[in-house]
């Protein structure tokens, strides 16, 4: 879907950059946070945010305090809550399903044996869920799951929630009724893979 959308606005990087300012509203970033949450080049960025600011999508900010191990205040930008069409391009930005369940599976081939894959909160436009995303599997790789969930994130525009369990510490939660899992699935969810047999 995030193709989609990127052909439609010009750019799957643009759309990356719209979805960072508006999941954050309220904040202020500096050219260097932005390429690192989005995952966007610093060259292209540099043209997007000239594009976005032009367009008063994005506006200037003086005094902006780099978010990991920065010195100093630097330039930055923030939403322009006075852009016209704000509310229009929020909905179209995020009443869209930011990926397909293929795409999903595909961001985490190669982390290791995945046999659960749920999503809620920001994946299915709940407000309230107490995680966007639970993965269980086998033979889990740390590095493979943080750098999908990075990937996810810049594509989203926000820092994600979420669960990892190996699937016998998974199998034991569910027999206790841990509330983190219990609640994950005792709420409005979807689940993308199940290899467990939990939806059965």
């Amino acid at each position: 879907m995030t193709e989609l959308l990127g052909k439609l606005f010009g750019s799957i990087d643009r759309v990356k950059i719209m979805r960072l300012f508006l999941m954050n509203p309220d904040k202020a970033f500096t050219k260097a946070s932005v390429s690192r949450r989005s995952k966007v080049a610093a060259r292209t960025l540099t043209r997007e945010l000239r594009l976005l600011s032009d367009l008063k999508f994005i506006k200037q900010k003086q005094g902006v305090e780099e978010e990991e191990g920065g010195s100093g205040r630097k330039k930055g930008w923030q939403l322009d809550r006075s852009f016209p069409l704000l509310t229009p391009v929020n909905h179209l930005l995020f009443n869209t399903e930011p990926f397909r369940n293929d795409e999903l599976v595909k961001k985490f081939k190669g982390a290791g044996r995945i046999r659960l894959i749920v999503t809620a909160g920001i994946f299915i436009q709940g407000e309230n869920s107490r995680a966007d995303i639970l993965i269980v599997g086998d033979n889990l790789k740390r590095r493979a799951l943080t750098n999908a969930l990075r990937s996810i994130e810049a594509e989203v525009g926000r820092e994600l929630t979420y669960g990892i369990f190996e699937t016998e510490e998974f199998k034991y939660r569910l027999t206790v009724y841990d509330k983190f899992v219990r609640d994950l699935l005792d709420y409005p969810h979807e689940v993308v893979l199940d290899k467990l047999g939990i939806t059965a």
